[in-house]
């Protein structure tokens, strides 16, 4: 397809990039041509064509709207542009909307990038094409490497309102992509690329030798490069329309976020696992859970212990050591002052002699300890 293109020439470039240079050229409604970066259908837009009835040389440079309204269309209706813009060259003769105009209704319409202030026009001459990726339209501007300018074949016709005014409209030709320019889109203008293609087009009686110039344009010279999205504004216009811009890698983005996300998301689902194995322990069995928590604190402090060094462990024996003698000290006391209040008998000697019962015994009534007041009550 061809939905915007540029055009900035002056009027009289425009014949002489579709090779009529020599034969007379007539102007009609050039006063409603305005130059402009992002032409766009319903838009004026000269083009050139034969003289009506006339054999010879002499053309037309003619300022029609972008857009066929056909004659056969209502007087009451209101023309829609954006519905014929492009005509598939390969039914052409098929729809009577573009059927009766090959004939005699044939026209050129020419493209480019800039003007100089000479006569001659070194311009790029260029139109806009959109790669759909997604939701998302990115748009290309495609030109010759050389600098010459595109000249497009088109169809055109008149039709008459119902306050009598007559409309000229135009459509561009479209074809079959060409191998180069398959990946951008399925669709690309009729380019006649040469001045035979283009008196084939505009003066050739036999519509046989038409299929002949409206095919794929599959020479090499056809360039392009990416520019801003705002393209897609009818109201952007300027130079800031032809500028390059940088494309991000989109395939090494993706794979990158694909591989951290899928990270994150590996990461999150092994802390879910593991919180909904302690929350399942816990209910099953609580004192498992309490256990666990229990060691990996004992742990914690074994590990605190150990790392300080080995004079912090000698210094922690010997107090352990200090304390036992200290309470061995205290019993021999004890039984020292026991041995002098009653003389020492065998029971005496095997309670000395026996070591301190584990605090989880139960003491039974025998072996109860003597107490002071088992001492000093007793009269």
């Amino acid at each position: 397809m061809c939905g915007r293109a540029r055009c900035t020439l002056r009027a009289d470039d425009i014949p002489r990039a579709c090779h009529r240079n020599d034969g007379p050229v007539r102007t009609v409604h050039m006063d409603r041509y305005r130059p402009s970066y992002n032409v766009s259908p319903g838009h004026n837009f000269p083009v050139v064509r034969r003289e009506d009835g006339g054999d010879g040389d002499g053309v037309v440079l003619h300022c029609m709207i972008w857009g066929l309204v056909p004659s056969f269309t209502k007087k009451t209706e209101k023309p829609d542009h954006y519905k014929m813009f492009n005509a598939r060259s390969e039914s052409i003769y098929e729809k009577a909307s573009f059927r009766r105009l090959v004939p005699k209704s044939r026209c050129l319409v020419v493209v480019e990038g800039h003007s100089t202030l000479y006569l001659d026009f070194n311009s790029f001459s260029r139109f806009y094409e959109w790669k759909k990726d997604g939701p998302k339209k990115q748009p290309y501007y495609i030109h010759f490497k050389d600098g010459r300018p595109l000249v497009f074949a088109a169809l055109y016709d008149s039709w008459e309102n119902s306050e009598g005014e007559i409309l000229s409209s135009f459509t561009i030709l479209t074809s079959s992509s060409s191998s180069a320019l398959r990946w951008l889109h399925d669709r690309m203008p009729v380019i006649l690329g040469d001045k035979g293609s283009i008196n084939t087009w505009l003066n050739c009686s036999s519509s046989s030798k038409f299929d002949d110039v409206l095919k794929p344009y599959e020479d090499p010279d056809l360039v392009w490069y990416p520019v801003t999205p705002a393209m897609g504004k009818s109201s952007f216009d300027g130079p800031e329309c032809i500028k390059e811009i940088q494309m991000k890698s989109e395939g090494n983005n993706l794979i990158s976020k694909f591989f951290s996300k899928k990270g994150i998301k590996e990461e999150q689902e092994s802390t879910i696992e593991e919180k909904n194995s302690s929350a399942e322990t816990f209910r099953t069995d609580p004192t498992k859970s309490l256990k666990r928590e229990t060691d990996t604190e004992d742990n914690t402090a074994i590990s605190s212990i150990t790392d300080k060094g080995g004079q912090d462990s000698k210094s922690i024996t010997i107090h352990s050591e200090d304390d036992a003698t200290a309470k061995c000290q205290v019993k021999r006391d004890y039984e020292a002052f026991k041995a002098g209040l009653e003389p020492m008998t065998d029971n005496t000697v095997k309670q000395c002699s026996t070591p301190a019962r584990k605090k989880g015994n139960v003491k039974s009534a025998g072996d109860k300890q003597p107490t002071l007041l088992s001492y000093f009550g007793k009269n």
